[in-house]
């Protein structure tokens, strides 16, 4: 899919709705120098245009008794279509996997895991993720601090 044409103030747009999603249109009219029928337009656009790919709470783990974070790389025992299709049926099913990313280099996929503690990981890695077919092997490293949480997606400057 090819990039979207944007310009200064749809940059501005949509660095003001990364960092607070739940501005009104009014608000964030003022904030970038529009009327309020212009702003909705120009927001109405990028959602359509699929810029704009959705809105969510930013929810604190920790809050939610999640105290434990970990990165788990895996490396599948075969590469065919299949046993692609069944790991990534299996990721998407399991809560704990909040995010999946396929690699290049030695490991085939990374998992980012939210988990209550260690014991919640464990069962997590030994009941799921090493039950699977295909999975070789699994490598886990933990979360010990967040240096920098992800805050949006990097825009261009014009």
């Amino acid at each position: 899919m090819p990039a979207v044409e944007l310009d200064r103030t749809d940059l501005l747009v949509l660095a003001e709705l990364q960092r607070e999603g739940r501005l009104t249109n009014a608000e964030l009219a003022e904030r970038v120098h529009l009327s309020a029928s212009a702003c909705l337009r120009r927001v109405q656009r990028l959602e359509r245009e699929g810029v704009i790919a959705g809105y969510r709470a930013e929810v604190d783990p920790e809050r939610l008794g999640l105290g434990l974070q970990a990165f788990v790389r895996v490396q599948l025992s075969r590469h065919d279509a299949d046993a692609i299709a069944a790991f990534a049926t299996f990721v998407n099913q399991w809560d704990e996997v909040v995010a999946c990313h396929a690699l290049t280099g030695d490991m085939d996929y990374l998992l980012q895991i939210v988990v209550q503690d260690l014991e919640h990981f464990s069962r997590f890695l030994l009941d799921r993720l090493l039950t699977q077919a295909g999975v070789a092997d699994v490598n886990s490293s933990f979360v010990l601090r967040t240096v920098k949480a992800f805050g949006g997606m990097p825009l261009p400057t014009r």
